[in-house]
């Protein structure tokens, strides 16, 4: 096999190095951290000169780090090293180096391309020198780590509207605590999710690599009228695949631990649940936004209800959607309610025909983006439910606010019923999630597959695989303007 020859040309290799120098009493930091903290230069130069060496010179080399062309982790090489006195650590290890190695070459398991940590030139490690091996090694598993931990497109490279992300984790603390276990390669892999959607996709992934999408129990999902079951021909196998690989990274994107009480929208199915105590106990449809005004992925929490709402109109929709009507309207302003404030923004004063309708979730985040009523209540029957400009309209606003505040329907009527803007704290903040999930593990082990009409499966998928463009029909440009 290919793993147990480069395996074993590992072993070989690191046999005949020098054993690694270990700083005395030194412990491996907490894995979850506030954020990772990368000693500086003056940092670096207090270690007992000692432990100077050439590790140290390519690490701090200008113009970045690479090995035969491809680009190392500077930062993450030099948390590690620094707790390693930035000595070798590999040859004295070489049966940790063996099994994560071993971990590395099963990336695929994951939906995550090997060649993403140097697998090419680590199967043949001897062709080396030892510093470039030392090197490569390191970053290969810090970089696994942290693909298991955050996502292999961490957030700080993602799209704007993909905002999602987990716990920090101190990527460096968590290799050496790998190193330190019994089982290298098991303990970096319970970095990746452990829930019940991840296991099933990554057993779907299994099988559709296997080209066994009947065994799979895969279904069509809610965007095929036919929604029946039946198998794949193969362009759709390798699609359905692109989608199932692209959608665990998403789940690495997510906290480890969500919470028990918890909104969930999935914009790709225009669907929102409520989660409390982990059990789903409301469920209903959404409206979200259009191709050209994305939803975007985030994670916040609503705080309280607006009751009769305002509407402050966004800028970029009055600028490009109201106020050139104006021109041949003059009259547009005053039949829909609207006024010009002082500041100049255009306001939408409460009421029936409101486009927030009679009902606000304030959630507050970057994007401006929240849950509202909508007096377009025919748009809920629409298979095609991407019609806003970002936010997301609820077709049973009411009944989500009674369940959030776990009072009667009626207490959210009295609120409403008053005529003018009121609020309502919730007794305590509701993490919500909007997430983008075009493929979904049902829980009696189905996937559910939505199409991907924003096209970020297709920017995922080529930021997993950058050898592997995709076919130019599925390249897509993402949207540059949301809200609303």
């Amino acid at each position: 096999m290919v793993v147990g020859a480069a395996v074993i040309a590992l072993a070989a290799t690191l046999g005949a190095a020098s054993p690694a120098a270990e700083m005395p009493g030194k412990s491996a930091a907490p894995l979850y951290s506030a954020s990772l903290q990368v000693p500086d230069t003056a940092t670096a130069a207090s270690v007992d000169s000692a432990g100077d060496s050439d590790i140290r010179s390519r690490i701090d080399s200008v113009g970045g780090l690479s090995i035969a062309g491809q680009p190392l982790h500077g930062a993450l090489l030099r948390q590690f090293y620094w707790t390693h006195n930035f000595q070798p650590v590999w040859p004295s290890r070489p049966a940790q180096a063996n099994a994560l190695l071993g971990a590395v070459l099963r990336a695929g398991e994951h939906g995550l391309d090997p060649e993403l940590f140097h697998a090419a030139l680590l199967r043949n490690p001897a062709a080396l020198p030892p510093i470039e091996r030392e090197l490569l090694l390191s970053d290969a598993f810090l970089a696994y780590a942290d693909a298991l931990a955050r996502g292999a497109i961490p957030i700080e490279v993602r799209i704007e509207d993909e905002d999602l992300t987990p716990e920090p984790i101190d990527v460096a603390a968590a290799l050496d605590n790998a190193i330190n276990s019994p089982d290298p390669a098991k303990a970096v892999e319970a970095l990746a999710p452990n829930s019940p959607a991840y296991i099933a996709m990554r057993r779907a992934l299994q099988n559709y690599q296997s080209n066994a999408s009947d065994s799979a129990g895969t279904r069509i999902g809610a965007d095929d009228p036919r929604g029946r079951h039946r198998s794949s021909p193969a362009p759709s196998n390798e699609a359905r695949l692109r989608q199932i690989v692209a959608n665990l990274e998403r789940l690495r994107w997510l906290p480890r631990n969500l919470p028990a009480n918890r909104v969930w929208v999935n914009v790709a199915s225009a669907q929102l649940v409520f989660y409390r105590a982990d059990q789903p106990v409301f469920t209903t449809r959404v409206v979200v936004g259009q191709p050209d005004w994305q939803t975007p992925e985030l994670q916040t929490s609503i705080e309280a209800l607006l009751y009769n709402p305002p509407w402050n109109v966004p800028p970029s929709i009055a600028s490009k959607e109201i106020l050139p009507k104006l021109g041949q309207d003059p009259g547009y302003l005053s039949r829909h309610h609207m006024v010009i404030r002082n500041n100049g923004s255009i306001q939408q004063l409460p009421g029936m025909g409101t486009a927030l309708g009679q009902l606000k979730f304030e959630m507050p985040n970057r994007f401006d983006v929240y849950l509202h009523d909508t007096p377009m209540k025919n748009l809920f029957s629409q298979d095609n439910r991407r019609r806003s400009h970002g936010c997301v309209r609820v077709q049973n606003p009411r009944e989500l606010a009674a369940a959030l505040i776990q009072e009667p329907v009626d207490a959210i009527n009295r609120g409403i019923a008053l005529g003018y803007t009121n609020r309502r704290n919730l007794p305590a903040p509701i993490p919500v999630f909007l997430v983008y999930q075009t493929a979904i593990a049902e829980a009696n082990g189905t996937i559910a597959f939505h199409a991907d009409v924003y096209g970020r499966d297709a920017e995922v998928w080529q930021r997993l695989n950058p050898a592997r463009q995709a076919p130019v029909a599925q390249q897509h440009e993402p949207a540059s303007q949301r809200r609303g």
